[in-house]
């Protein structure tokens, strides 16, 4: 499981360091894609098999789910974690994402989140006002 929220940065060549918490449950190869709210998600190869199987079985004749597919996998590619526990993300996904140096890397759950370092503090400045608003709408799900 992933948590915790780490402040880091992105050099020239679109290298980031990953928390070293987090390299272990990573391995040394995952899947980085688009992720919503203009982040991008991270997931252990073991994760990006489930999630995919969900996606195939998506109907292909509904066109929210062959948009969110093209829009999800389209993106996707595999990192490899470097020795000095670094990875390569690609020019599109830093674009998708508005990282251009300092960046948020957040654990959630079953996947990391890599957030442009002021995308991140207005969202959470935004979010926190709501936080119980948000938890209240979660009762339905047993939490």
């Amino acid at each position: 499981m992933f948590m915790g929220e780490y402040q880091h940065s992105v050099d020239a060549k679109g290298r980031l360091i990953i928390p070293a918490k987090f390299r272990e449950h990573l391995e040394e190869t995952f899947v980085i894609t688009r992720g919503l709210d203009n982040c991008l998600f991270g997931y252990p190869m073991n994760e990006w098999r489930k999630l995919e199987e969900k996606l195939k079985a998506l109907p292909v004749t509904k066109k929210d789910a062959r948009a969110f597919t093209r829009f999800f996998f389209s993106g996707a590619t595999e990192v490899e974690i470097d020795k000095q526990g670094r990875i390569n993300i690609p020019s599109n996904l830093l674009a998708h994402a508005k990282v251009e140096k300092e960046c948020i890397v957040l654990g959630v759950s079953s996947r990391i989140e890599i957030w442009a370092k002021d995308a991140w503090t207005s969202y959470f400045n935004e979010s926190e006002d709501s936080f119980n608003d948000l938890a209240e709408n979660m009762i339905g799900f047993d939490i």
